[in-house]
């Protein structure tokens, strides 16, 4: 009964429309089966105090511009879950809405890893009124669902810096590698601190973090380790220069 938690680097929205990156998600699916549920945290959805989507059909969001026609079409028809809202606002207090639906950050990875989009999905949000402690210690209040048949996921990127993307690709930019081995030995290890206090974990953090949405979900993830779980890392490559699209599974 008991699912992974699983990170997902999620990269440009044009994964989505398919790709290495999206073939190993489908992997990813097929090794992990249907669970119960799926309680996504997404970079792309930040609230004042903590929320959970509650409907039964939640919307496609298409929360980004400029991109073809084909990717502004798709739509990802998987069910919500009102049942997993109330037991996430049980366990966290966060607060249900129908204000929000899955957007891009859950979608654009969903449709590879459940392609069928017959596993129901609810997203929880990040909180701002919270910094990293305060969001690492909310996720471990997520632990029980694991048991009960969800996988507790995140979706962003440890390196995630627009400014320095290179739009014709090139080699990684060394702090961009540095971070993003520094991030995974610490989930190797099992350093919680040092992933909660990012900014010490490699030189040049910043730059690699310039904004910390994208690495806030890995905290959610991180925080479901528990003894004997394995981990173990995939898509462990960094795209344009400066977005890292590494994903882990925990267990």
């Amino acid at each position: 009964m008991r699912q992974p938690a699983i990170f997902f680097g999620h990269g440009s929205p044009m994964n989505a429309l398919g790709g290495p990156h999206a073939d190993v998600w489908r992997e990813v699916g097929r090794a992990v089966g249907k669970p119960k549920g799926v309680l996504m945290v997404s970079a792309h959805w930040e609230t004042p105090g903590a929320a959970v989507t509650a409907q039964r059909q939640p919307e496609t969001i298409h929360d980004f511009g400029g991109f073809p026609d084909e990717l502004h079409a798709m739509q990802y028809p998987a069910p919500g879950s009102p049942e997993l809202a109330r037991r996430v606002a049980a366990l966290t207090g966060a607060a249900p809405t129908e204000q929000w639906g899955l957007d891009h950050g859950t979608w654009s990875v969903l449709t590879h890893v459940w392609p069928e989009a017959d596993v129901p999905v609810v997203q929880l949000s990040l909180d701002r009124e919270l910094d990293a402690r305060g969001h690492f210690e909310l996720a471990r209040k997520l632990a029980p669902l694991r048991d009960e048949g969800v996988v507790i996921a995140g979706s962003g990127d440890f390196v995630h810096n627009l400014r320095t993307w290179k739009r014709a690709g090139g080699e990684p930019y060394g702090w961009a590698t540095q971070f993003n081995e520094a991030v995974k030995a610490a989930l190797v290890r099992g350093d919680d601190d040092a992933l909660v206090d990012w900014v010490g974990l490699a030189e040049d953090a910043q730059m690699s973090v310039p904004t910390d949405e994208h690495f806030l979900p890995l905290l959610y993830v991180a925080a479901q380790r528990q003894p004997g779980d394995d981990v173990s890392f995939f898509n462990d490559v960094i795209e344009g220069g400066s977005i890292s699209m590494t994903g882990v599974r925990i267990g």
